[in-house]
């Protein structure tokens, strides 16, 4: 067991579950990842995002100590990688994106193998691979089927369950929702939602939407390179600089500006739609990022005169929106220097 102590000779408290610093990876003249630089939490849920050829499955591989870095330093709970490599993969669970799996095992046949490999002590094999596959939804399905007969879904459920043998503390996933239909993916949500609880989940994706279901953060990556880090509204803000609300609304516009510059005179308000008949026009404001405008634009426009709201919103900024933000910079930046 690899225990890390601290200079008085105490175990050591580790709050990183993740720790990247200068990460490099070249592939003779091919610089795959360039001196990347992050930190995950333990217990944070990070969608580690980018197109192809951006680098996400180089840093996973170099994460869960399948290849080596070029140069820089990598970390999992406090422990080096590159110096301490089998300690780490003890803490690690790592699905890669074409998870190679035996066809003609049995499903509990092949993760009993797992788990001797894995080191689970003989007495608790029998136990913990049942918990593993009642927790993917293998065990009344298919434990006894061939994993050669499987759907592409129930193959990552199998991969899945194969990670969670040695609970490990942190779980890396690349592309773990690849090629599955919509119901295939709907499950595997509910099972990634499920596993969250306690562990550092890592999840590499291409599908933007489903991956914002659950993950806290997201770290974009492009041409090797971090082009945005944080949560949703932390990376609107970072690329849009505001908050954006969207209304139907009646009344005069000049009314409605005057309204708005008692407020804050940097709203700036864009007419959507115009009134078509009904006298409701639909209307967009921006305002300045974290001003917290939101409710003090609807109690002043409620209880103006001449003006009515039918509705009220906050537009949600989505990933798909931010991803193609943070990788066009990246791409400007690259062409203008």
């Amino acid at each position: 067991m690899f225990t890390l102590l601290d200079h008085n000779g105490s175990l050591k408290a580790e709050s990183q579950a993740i720790e990247v610093k200068q990460l490099t990876k070249a592939f003779g003249s091919v610089t795959a990842i360039d001196r990347l630089s992050f930190s995950i939490c333990r217990g944070e849920i990070i969608g580690f995002l980018g197109p192809n050829g951006a680098g996400k499955s180089t840093t996973l591989r170099i994460l869960s100590g399948i290849i080596p870095a070029t140069s820089g330093y990598a970390a999992i709970c406090g422990i080096p990688i590159a110096a301490y490599p089998y300690e780490v993969k003890r803490l690690i669970g790592y699905l890669p994106e074409n998870n190679p799996l035996p066809k003609s095992m049995r499903v509990e046949e092949y993760l009993r193998f797992r788990a001797r490999l894995k080191e689970i002590p003989r007495p608790k094999v029998r136990q913990r691979v049942q918990e593993v596959m009642e927790l993917c939804d293998l065990y009344r399905t298919v434990r006894s089927s061939l994993i050669g007969v499987l759907s592409k879904g129930f193959r990552q459920r199998v991969g899945i369950a194969d990670v969670l043998l040695a609970e490990p503390e942190v779980l890396m996933m690349d592309e773990p929702t690849v090629g599955l239909d919509p119901h295939q993916v709907i499950g595997l949500r509910d099972i990634i939602q499920n596993l969250s609880q306690g562990r550092t989940v890592i999840i590499s994706s291409h599908i933007l939407p489903e991956i914002e279901h659950y993950c806290d953060r997201f770290i974009i990556i492009n041409q090797g390179h971090i082009t945005g880090d944080g949560s949703l509204s932390s990376l609107y803000q970072q690329f849009f600089g505001c908050d954006t609300f969207l209304l139907q609304v009646s009344g005069e516009l000049p009314i409605l500006r005057q309204l708005l510059d008692t407020i804050d005179p940097s709203i700036t308000l864009e007419v959507l739609n115009p009134s078509e008949g009904d006298g409701f026009m639909g209307v967009k404001l921006s305002t300045p990022a974290n001003a917290e405008l939101g409710e003090p634009i609807l109690n002043t426009l409620a209880q103006a005169m001449g003006i009515r709201i039918r509705c009220f919103n906050y537009e949600r900024p989505s990933l798909e929106t931010l991803f193609l933000a943070s990788t066009r910079k990246a791409w400007k930046e690259k062409q203008g220097g």
